[in-house]
């Protein structure tokens, strides 16, 4: 329990020490927000700090610090260590960064940011990416609640009728300003994220369940190696791409800047401190890996061990937080998917959003495409989403390098995070069963020589290049 603890205190020390040192790099200042120079009603709305914070805080997190973090506890106590620094010197900067230059640039989706800073080509890439990784979220998220709604209602209403109310309510959540139904709703279910992982600590300690100290042994059932996997299995709660999509949001409604580090650094730690509970949950409740693995196949899945969990921890009030829980956040993560998605496509063919009927126009192809995904194999989704949310999260980093450097900030507190992340995205890909297969030995040089190459290639063409600059002016 001490390490559990400690950890604790790490990720609160991060937010006060390493978190002012990433606000003081990036140096906010007075100047007026997109949210009033850009107002329109509809997307660029003011909007008081906890509405944006408590939004923020359930956009980038949903079930994801809660499921992600039960599986990374198939590893054992090795998984707070990932935790705590994946959110103090990755997480953190990855989203306050995402958050902030979206400001600095009109609260521009992170496809135009990363096309401003890696070039024409990587924005062609980043925009059709992005699009597709929101809309396969929405998706993921939209057929998990309908299940889970037809199991818990009487059978005419089915799965169907679930699936096309939720799609029904995004639909409309995706277009109608965004203070009408996020500003009001989210922040109700972003207490509830918070109250459901105090209560489920307060019954673990309580209860004297036992949350074994760190260990760097590989505890896994299935003895699936730490190195890439535990890194992509936790991704919220540690480092997420997909938070890059959601924070210009946010950036959207904040009325200064100086308010970045609270809501958008802020956010990220209160999230890696719901994954570390869960996380520490995960380790003790079942007493061991292999008792959390049997759960986790008995019971058939996070989904269903979330519900064990939260009932025989705090009783009926439990059992009412779990199904808000596992019910209402990936709804909520799912509407401000789709949402996004809009708001990419808009900023890429130049579609102004203050106009109901042009938001229409965009929102229904976008909800029919999910429509039509939601009949897949949701589990084969998945799988691709995973790795493709890491590889977001790594060129959002480099992207927030290339803006340091050219504003003449330190870069390397972007630049060392996104190289690692390098490493993570491709040796995954290439080991995962979903990717190529290969052995471990071929997949660890690959990654780690990838790496190395993004390294060099940044380093090139910013400190490089200025040197020659500088040694042709003098010649």
């Amino acid at each position: 329990m001490i390490s559990f603890f400690t950890c604790l205190v790490l990720l609160i020390g991060g937010y006060l020490v390493y978190g002012k040192i990433v606000e003081k790099n990036f140096t906010p200042d007075d100047r007026e927000t997109p949210a009033i120079t850009m107002a329109d009603g509809s997307d660029y709305v003011v909007m008081e700090n906890w509405r944006i914070f408590l939004i923020q805080l359930l956009n980038i997190a949903g079930l994801g610090p809660i499921f992600g973090a039960i599986a990374g506890a198939l590893w054992g106590p090795v998984v707070f260590i990932w935790i705590t620094l994946g959110t103090i010197f990755a997480g953190g900067v990855h989203d306050y960064l995402s958050g902030m230059m979206s400001m600095r640039h009109g609260g521009a989706t992170i496809g135009e940011i990363v096309g401003i800073y890696l070039g024409p080509v990587m924005k062609k890439i980043m925009r059709i990416f992005s699009v597709v990784l929101l809309i396969l979220v929405g998706v993921a998220f939209s057929t998990g609640p309908a299940a889970l709604l037809a199991m818990l209602t009487p059978d005419a209403l089915n799965i169907t009728f679930w699936l096309v109310v939720i799609l029904a309510y995004y639909f409309i959540a995706t277009f109608v300003p965004i203070d009408k139904i996020i500003g009001k709703i989210y922040p109700v279910f972003g207490l509830s994220l918070i109250f459901m992982a105090l209560g489920v600590a307060g019954g673990i300690i309580v209860k004297g369940y036992t949350i074994p100290e760190i260990s760097l042994s590989n505890l896994h059932p299935a003895n699936t190696p730490i190195w890439p996997m535990m890194f992509v299995s936790v991704a919220c709660g540690a480092i997420s791409g997909f938070h890059a999509t959601q924070s210009p949001l946010m950036a959207r409604c904040m009325k200064s800047e100086r308010d970045g580090r609270r809501i958008f650094y802020g956010a990220m730690v209160s999230e890696g401190v719901i994954a570390l509970i869960w996380a520490a949950a995960g380790c003790a409740f079942y007493g061991t890996t292999g008792g959390l693995g049997s759960a986790l196949k008995e019971l058939g899945g996070q989904g269903p061990v979330v519900y064990d969990i939260t009932t025989k921890l705090l009783g009926p009030v439990g059992s009412v937080i779990a199904m808000i829980g596992v019910i209402a956040c990936p709804i909520s993560s799912g509407d401000t998917a789709f949402r996004s998605a809009r708001l990419v496509i808009s900023d890429w063919l130049k579609i102004d959003q203050a106009s109901f009927k042009k938001r229409l126009a965009l929102t229904i192809p976008i909800l029919g495409i999910g429509a039509l995904l939601t009949q897949m194999d949701v589990s084969i989704i998945w799988r691709y989403f995973s790795w493709s949310n890491q590889t977001l999260a790594m060129l959002a980093l480099w992207a927030g390098g290339a803006y340091l450097y050219k504003n003449n900030r330190n870069p390397w507190m972007a630049v060392i995070p996104a190289t690692f992340m390098s490493a993570v995205s491709l040796t995954y890909i290439l080991m995962a069963p979903e990717g190529f297969k290969l052995s471990t030995t071929i997949s660890y040089l690959a990654g780690i020589l990838f790496a190395v190459v993004c390294l060099f290639v940044f380093v090139k063409k910013t400190y490089l290049n200025q040197a020659n600059k500088k040694a042709e002016g003098t010649a």
